[in-house]
């Protein structure tokens, strides 16, 4: 019998209908990260990665141009099915002729070329400020008490709100975009509550005027970074309130939170309250490590969560790690497939009976079929979804990145 009608029948007798999990699926665009190519390098300095963000490792091949770097994530995507967005930071500028633009005087067509690699891949455009890597960038950028350095990053955010709508214009489809800052202190601070006042008043400066129809603006917190142990301006609860109070979106990266703390048990309090939410999906060890993605019991709750609530069109889900130490390629293309498995994976999942289980006490029961539900033969459903992208189902896929590392990275 062939393995997927087998796999087909084995769903049906749960009341799962397969083929309308990878219809379903196939409408669900991930938002992948253009700087696992090039370890968050940029192309507007040549200065270190600094802000609370470190990439380890010296893996050969890296891209260190915009062409090197847009033949890399397409022959990701070649490899990675479902429909996809491209998630682009504003240090990933793109000048030409000579001409330069700080951060304070980008312009949209400084992203020309993302747009044009986008609408060749039918996908939307996500962007990031990006509040680090820059000599203005130290310690203190939204939050800073000098005025000049506050006032210089609130115009590199307004400049990119207006990046953001020309992303949207031209591709008609909202772009995300989120801020997020390393600002923070390395010791024990003295004023913990004016920083944040003046990051608040920053945002809002930011956000003032922006069209609500085109972009999704978000706001990220984090824990602490390298560098900033003591303090992190933007907290949980900072970054949460000011969404709520702002009317925008909360953004959730599962990196950014305390090592016994889960996204995916926030996500159900945030859509009580938010009509729609943002995430980083990423892999933390012990920290903000920003490991890659893999089909791990946080990944895959994380994504039941969002189709437990029938929230795929209210969860803009995106991808957050950087890995030198391994192909680039093959990091950026196991996480993307990875959080397309963990989405299927949760698609297939009889939830409303799960659900019923629990809601009239039947604890028992509710063990039992959880536990079976693990053992039904998922892989030939990933390899149907796969089949019917157009991708490579099985692990064949790492045989196309050998061959372009050996004939195209290790020419670099």
């Amino acid at each position: 019998m062939n393995q997927y009608l087998y796999a087909k029948e084995k769903y049906a007798k749960l009341g799962i209908d397969t083929d309308a999990a990878i219809a379903k699926l196939k409408n669900v665009p991930v938002s992948i990260h253009c700087w696992q190519g090039d370890d968050v390098n940029g192309f507007d300095s040549e200065g270190p990665l600094t802000g609370g963000i470190q990439t380890t490792g010296n893996y050969p091949g890296r891209a260190t141009t915009p062409e090197q770097l847009m033949a890399d994530m397409e022959k990701m995507f070649s490899l990675v099915p479902g429909a996809k967005k491209v998630n682009v930071h504003a240090c990933y500028a793109i000048f030409e002729d000579g001409e330069y633009a700080d951060r304070d005087k980008l312009e949209p067509k400084h992203f020309k070329k993302w747009v044009e690699f986008a609408k060749k891949h039918n996908a939307g455009l996500d962007f990031n400020p990006t509040f680090f890597s820059h000599p203005m960038a130290n310690g203190l950028t939204l939050s800073s008490p000098d005025e000049k350095v506050r006032k210089f990053w609130v115009e590199h955010g307004r400049a990119c709100v207006r990046i953001s709508e020309y992303f949207a214009k031209e591709t008609g489809v909202p772009c995300v975009m989120n801020i997020w800052t390393g600002d923070g202190l390395k010791d024990v601070p003295a004023d913990r509550k004016a920083p944040r006042e003046r990051y608040a008043k920053s945002i809002d400066e930011i956000l003032e005027g922006y069209n609500k129809e085109l972009v999704k603006p978000c706001v990220e917190s984090k824990v602490f970074g390298i560098g900033v142990e003591s303090y992190t301006v933007g907290s949980a609860e900072f970054a949460l309130t000011y969404a709520a109070t702002r009317n925008i979106l909360p953004l959730m990266d599962n990196g950014h939170y305390h090592p016994t703390e889960v996204v995916s048990d926030k996500i159900s309090s945030l859509l009580c309250f938010f009509p729609e939410i943002a995430l980083h999906v990423t892999r933390p060890i012990r920290w903000d490590s920003d490991h890659v993605v893999l089909f791990d019991d946080e990944t895959k709750e994380i994504a039941k969560e969002i189709v437990r609530n029938d929230a795929l069109e209210r969860v803009y889900i995106a991808l957050d790690y950087f890995d030198a130490s391994i192909n680039r390629i093959s990091a950026w293309t196991v996480g993307a497939r990875n959080m397309q498995k963990a989405l299927l994976y949760a698609l297939l999942e009889p939830s409303a009976d799960f659900k019923a289980l629990q809601e009239s006490g039947n604890y028992t029961k509710l063990m039992v079929m959880q536990e079976e539900y693990k053992t039904l033969p998922f892989g030939e459903v990933w390899e149907e979804y796969c089949r019917s992208c157009g991708v490579v189902a099985g692990a064949e896929w790492f045989d196309e990145i050998v061959e372009y590392e050996a004939n195209v990275l290790s020419k670099r």
